[in-house]
């Protein structure tokens, strides 16, 4: 990954759009990406010749529980190991902020047909033994 850079909490508002649109999510206004960043525990960018190509969004505690959002590599960088290196960007700079003996528990709700990469990383299925299925509401004004 040596022609790529990992930046951690510099995720721009337009890079974030340009990403979650090659996702296929749509692009949301520009008002609530600003303020998910600022509202975000960390940000994470991986970044080839100044561009942004991947991005990871992080919610948390800090020190029980997180949650990873908005996990994206562009279409045209996937494949390459450039998620598996992010998502393990992610995990290390979660252990990092944990105090000695302190466990961290990290949750997210794959998109649909990436089960497999997140299962390839070590990730759970749910619902398990330990866990019920996910769930989650849209909630609108």
């Amino acid at each position: 990954m040596s022609e790529y850079t990992m930046i951690n909490n510099q995720l721009n508002a337009d890079d974030f759009i340009r990403l979650f649109a090659s996702a296929g999510w749509g692009e949301p206004p520009r008002d609530m990406v600003e303020t998910s960043l600022q509202g975000s525990w960390a940000t994470f960018s991986v970044c080839r010749e100044g561009i942004t190509i991947a991005m990871a969004r992080l919610l948390g505690d800090g020190a029980m529980s997180f949650f990873l959002k908005d996990f994206v590599v562009e279409p045209a960088y996937q494949g390459q190991g450039i998620g598996r290196q992010l998502l393990g960007h992610v995990e290390n700079y979660i252990a990092d902020q944990l105090k000695p003996g302190w466990n961290g528990y990290l949750e997210l709700v794959s998109a649909k047909g990436k089960e497999d990469f997140y299962a390839k990383c070590g990730y759970t299925v749910l619902p398990n033994d330990h866990s019920g299925p996910a769930m989650s509401k849209w909630i609108e004004k």
